[in-house]
């Protein structure tokens, strides 16, 4: 069977299992599974650029996610304006004196000579702009977080429209990645990935405990649709009438349409950087990025700068999994930070971008769609099955009730199990790089 044919059958075979779903489970947890499975298939996207064209083993990818999870706040949610009136100044002047202060002891460390005044007038700037950060900041945050509190309690956004923020959540996620890039970057692997998991839980940290920013662990709901929401679509005379004659009720025909809209909306953007990834994959930048990962020192020896190329891909990816994670807090309509974990974040992607195949664009599609069906669908077999399993032991059972409460863990179990399997049986993934 030729590659492109097999690409086919398993593409094929992931959409006849998605409508097995939707036969005999139900129609809107198949176009659930689809719509989360294309955000994670961009999300594995932007990490097979990082680690698939360059080398680059990145453990931060939920951070990233997060910051394009802020964009959505800041840029559709409309502004608060008594909390504007509070603190809006007082906050934006302490974070400009933390950044002047920051940039000046860059300056002075690099500009003075070394020994002990050096240490003396770093220690000096450092605290006198702390001080004066903490004069301004701090009553201007306890002025915001004190407006409304139950419902606000924090600066809002812009009131732009919410497809908008999906590109600027790409921008705050590259940005980000600069950022991280010019302090990380350079280090071998092992460090690269404690220092990009340590950042991206600092990220984390930030939005769950900087209320005035995006309310904190009391959750942003409530942000606006690029879509009709299933309850405006109730009230259309044209859904009553597709309801009527399809014969379904009108809740599962409106639910449906929406996340029909929203699949639309995602596949438009998953095409457009499949496309994008697979010509800048052929062109002969990509043939340089493959260089530099398959050898440094002979790119080096042939005069390519690995370390800017390496900032490159590094921000390149980091956008992609912002824009992914944009997305994501768009489809939920809330943001909640307490949802940023690891496990569903950094270790399910490269989950999916191993088992997809690295290096090539198409995998680490397939690895999306296909891993996350599987997160989905492992926890209602695993009960199933525990159910089959210990129907002897009777109702009654204690071990069978025990058994039964923790066979959600499945998952868990059936992800590493299926990631130890591919790589011993097939380490090049379904789709295996050229």
């Amino acid at each position: 069977m030729s590659l492109n044919i097999r690409n086919i059958v398993l593409f094929a075979a992931y959409f006849l299992a998605l409508a097995m779903v939707a036969r005999f489970q139900s129609p809107t947890l198949a176009m659930t599974i689809l719509n989360m499975g294309l955000i994670s298939a961009i999300m594995a996207l932007g990490v097979n650029m990082q680690w698939g064209y360059a080398g680059l083993f990145n453990v931060g990818i939920m951070g990233f996610t997060a910051v394009g999870g802020l964009a959505v706040v800041l840029v559709s949610m409309p502004p608060v304006p008594d909390a504007v009136r509070a603190g809006a100044f007082g906050t934006a002047l302490g974070l400009m004196i933390g950044a002047a202060t920051i940039f000046a002891a860059i300056i002075l460390w690099r500009r003075m000579a070394p020994g002990r005044l050096r240490l003396a007038a770093l220690f000096a700037v450092l605290i006198a702009g702390w001080l004066a950060n903490r004069y301004f900041f701090v009553p201007a945050v306890n002025a915001i977080e004190a407006v409304n509190p139950a419902l606000e309690g924090n600066l809002g956004g812009l009131g732009l429209p919410v497809l908008l923020s999906w590109p600027v959540g790409a921008v705050f996620a590259a940005g980000a990645a600069w950022l991280v890039g010019k302090v990380s970057l350079g280090l071998r692997s092992d460090y690269l990935a404690i220092a990009t998991l340590g950042i991206s839980e600092i990220i984390v940290a930030i939005l769950k405990n900087e209320a005035w920013l995006a309310r904190g662990v009391k959750n942003v709901s409530g942000l606006p649709r690029p879509v009709s929401t299933p309850l405006e679509l109730r009230q259309e005379d044209w859904v009553i009438s597709l309801a009527e004659s399809l014969g379904r009720p009108v809740t599962e025909v409106s639910a449906l349409l929406a996340q029909g809209a929203y699949a639309g909306l995602f596949l438009i953007v998953l095409g457009a950087l499949l496309w994008l990834s697979e010509k800048a994959l052929n062109s002969p930048w990509g043939r340089m990025m493959r260089a530099i990962r398959d050898n440094e020192t002979a790119a080096r020896a042939m005069g390519k700068d690995v370390t800017r190329r390496h900032l490159n891909i590094f921000v390149l990816g980091s956008a992609v999994c912002g824009l992914a994670g944009a997305m994501m807090v768009t489809l939920d309509s809330q943001l909640n930070p307490g949802t940023y974990e690891p496990l569903r974040f950094t270790f399910l992607i490269w989950v999916m971008v191993i088992v997809g195949g690295s290096g090539n664009n198409w995998g680490a599609v397939l690895g999306g769609l296909l891993i996350w069906f599987l997160w989905v669908q492992v926890e209602p077999a695993g009960r199933w099955l525990m159910d089959v399993a210990t129907i002897w032991l009777g109702e009654d059972s204690d071990l069978r009730a025990h058994l039964m409460n923790n066979a959600a863990h499945m998952r868990l179990l059936t992800m590493g199990l299926a990631l130890l399997l591919f790589l011993r049986f097939s380490p090049r993934g379904l789709i295996p790089e050229r």
